[in-house]
């Protein structure tokens, strides 16, 4: 299929799974994971409407956003090291990998630097898989309490990323659980602000995660193919 087919594709699976749940087409935005494709077909994607950007490092995606930064809304969606605040800083709309303490210390430093309020997810490892990234369920409480007092740190929504399984309807209750801990700190008032956005769900469960409430779905080969 063309990119375009794919897109099509993507927007109808998509119209399906929020009628399925009885929500509103429009409280699911995609994002483009472009990590596996050039700058071409990065600009191609742009070409075609799809103005959210995902991308994991910062070496790799330098030249992308040098050429095409001011044409869509950049998410650093990979595991940041601090080390690389520096770099990605002021230019990714939103980094959904915020999952230590070091990390919003450095962020709300940088962010202070700039002059700027740095938007952040919360990434949790709903899971517990040793191999992910993101909080342990049990810590999440104490962690955004602490994040809570910087004051150039904005949390936007949580992220998770679902074991991988041959159905997606095993992923539920990891997209469930996510939701579950948004509601729980907006319930507590942890932040002086409402926390909206989920990030959940890739190529292979996102129909799971909007069925679940995901408002962000980071698609990659299934939408913008892979020739890296």
């Amino acid at each position: 299929m063309s990119l375009r087919e794919r897109i099509h594709d993507v927007h109808t699976r998509i119209a399906a799974a929020c009628q399925r749940s009885g929500r509103p087409e429009e409280e699911v935005k995609v994002i483009a994971v472009t990590k596996y494709v050039s700058l071409e077909t990065t600009s191609s994607v742009l070409d075609e409407g799809l103005l959210h950007i995902g991308e994991n490092r910062w070496q790799d995606v330098k030249p992308k956003w040098e050429a095409l930064h001011e044409r869509g809304t950049w998410h650093f969606i990979g595991h940041l090291q601090t080390n690389k605040v520096k770099d990605v800083i002021g230019k990714f709309a939103y980094i959904h990998s915020l999952d230590r303490m070091s990390l919003a210390k450095e962020l709300d430093k940088q962010a202070a630097a700039l002059g700027i309020q740095v938007k952040c997810l919360l990434q949790v490892n709903v899971s517990g898989e040793e191999s992910k990234y993101g909080l342990a369920p049990g810590n999440l409480l104490e962690f955004a309490l602490e994040v809570s007092k910087m004051k150039n740190i904005h949390i936007a929504g949580m992220m998770t990323m679902a074991p991988y399984e041959m159905e997606a309807e095993a992923t539920r209750p990891v997209f469930r659980g996510l939701r579950e801990l948004r509601d729980r700190l907006n319930e507590q008032k942890i932040f002086p602000y409402e926390i909206t956005e989920l990030s959940m769900g890739m190529s292979g469960d996102f129909e799971v995660a909007i069925e679940e409430g995901a408002t962000w779905v980071r698609l990659g080969t299934i939408l913008v193919g892979k020739e890296l």
